[in-house]
Parts: structure tokens; C-alpha cells; sequence
């Protein structure tokens, strides 16, 4: 199942990459090309800004690990930057000079809303990984993140948030983001605030053993390391307690 995930993952990676460098081959041949700069060319480089973004997405989706408890939020958000991409481009090659209608106009702004909200919570899913105080800031941003999104989507789906509608909207962007940027500074940055202090030591774990503790790491939901500690912190105790005089 690992490998299988692996290769999956992989295979995204190629493609995501392998798609936006013939996109932004595509952009610079349209800047290059002699002539006028018209139409075709600024929907070759708005195609090559939509691959663009789309990979950035897609590259936060794939952060989160394979763990099943939080594999769907790369799944759900995949599927949300897709359909986003393609409204866009439908909207960019077949609706250039023409109203594109308000039925792909709101599909592009609730699948985009929820794009960007799980490319957000995968980013700080993927760097708040150990047990503590620094999870309970991370639920608190995702209540606020998941209110905003649906207010959002409320707005694009014909709510008129009104002036008290659109200040509440502001003052829950706010507490978002400022949850967002401390619980990646603390998470990141803030060593001690992770729950142990910073590593002092590297150890290098041979295979198979570095295998087996890759999967039981999938299995589990938890980093390699905290197991590698894990074992360590059990050793030392072992040794302390072993045969006396």
C-alpha cells in the first residue's frame, strides 16, 4: 500500500511539473513571438498563470502525507483545484468576449474557495505534527478557515452578506490568517513550543528498518521521527533499568 502510494504520489509530481514547464514554454514562446500581442497570446499566458497556480495547489495538497485520517484533504482539494482550473480555462478559450453564464461563474468561485481553504489546512496539517498546544491553535484556525470558506461560498451562491455580513467576513479573515501565520512561525521556527527540544543528534537508520518504520508511519498518522525518539526514549529507559547488583 505504501509503495502504491508512493508511486501515485510520484506520478503527480511528474505531472504536475511536466504540465506547468509546457505551460510556462507556451507563455514565453507567446511573449516571444513577433507581431502583435493579441488575444491568443494573453489566453496563452493566462493558461500558463492557471497551470501555475494549479500546481502551486496541488503541490500543498500533496504535503499532507499519506495518513487516511488526513489523506482526504489532499483527495477533496485535488478535485477542487481541478474543476477550479477548468472553469477558468473554459472560461478563458471558450467565453473570452461572452457572458460565460452565471451557473460556471459560481462553479468556478465555490470549487476556487474550496481549493485555496484545503490547500490551507493541508499546509498546516502538514507542519503541526506533534501533540500539544500548537494543535489546539491549528483547530482553531480550521473552525476559522471552514466558517469563512462557507460564508464565501454563501456569498458566490446569491447570500447578500450586507455591511454587518461583509465586516463579520473581514474580521473572521483576519483571525485566519493570523492563525495561520503563527501556527506555521510556531510550528516551523518555534523548536521548543513542538513538544521536545531541538534534535541533537542526526542518526542515519538503514534499511530494512527504515522501511518498516516508513510504514508504520503511514500506519499510524505519526512522523518518522517521533518513532525514532519513540524507540530511543524506550531504549534509555530499558538500559536504566536493567540488571543490578
Amino acid at each position: 500500500m505504501r509503495s502504491e502510494l508512493s508511486f501515485v504520489r510520484s506520478l503527480v509530481v511528474r505531472l504536475v511539473v511536466g504540465s506547468f514547464a509546457l505551460a510556462a514554454l507556451l507563455g514565453v514562446a507567446a511573449l516571444l513571438s513577433p507581431g502583435r500581442f493579441g488575444s491568443i497570446q494573453a489566453r496563452i499566458l493566462l493558461t500558463t498563470m492557471i497551470v501555475g497556480a494549479t500546481s502551486v495547489l496541488t503541490l500543498c495538497y500533496l504535503a499532507v502525507g499519506g495518513a487516511p485520517r488526513r489523506r482526504w484533504i489532499g483527495l477533496a482539494g485535488g478535485v477542487s483545484a481541478l474543476v477550479a482550473s477548468c472553469c477558468l480555462l473554459v472560461i478563458v478559450w471558450a467565453h473570452w468576449q461572452h457572458d460565460p453564464g452565471l451557473g460556471l461563474l459560481r462553479t468556478f468561485g465555490v470549487s476556487g474557495i474550496a481549493a485555496l481553504t484545503l490547500a490551507q489546512f493541508s499546509l498546516l496539517v502538514a507542519v503541526v505534527q506533534r501533540p500539544g498546544s500548537l494543535v489546539r491553535m491549528l483547530l482553531a484556525t480550521v473552525v476559522a478557515g471552514t466558517v469563512l470558506g462557507a460564508l464565501l461560498i454563501a456569498a458566490v451562491l446569491g447570500w447578500e452578506p450586507g455591511e454587518a455580513g461583509g465586516r463579520l467576513i473581514g474580521v473572521i479573515a483576519i483571525l485566519d490568517v493570523l492563525g495561520t501565520v503563527v501556527t506555521i512561525a510556531i510550528a516551523v521556527f518555534g523548536g521548543e513550543s513542538r513538544g521536545t527540544p531541538a534534535a541533537a543528534l542526526t542518526v542515519t537508520v538503514p534499511e530494512p528498518w527504515a522501511g518498516r518504520l516508513r510504514e508504520r508511519a503511514e500506519a499510524t498518522g505519526r512522523p518518522v521521527t517521533d518513532l525514532v525518539v519513540e524507540a530511543v526514549v524506550r531504549y534509555g529507559e530499558s538500559a536504566d533499568a536493567g540488571p543490578r547488583a
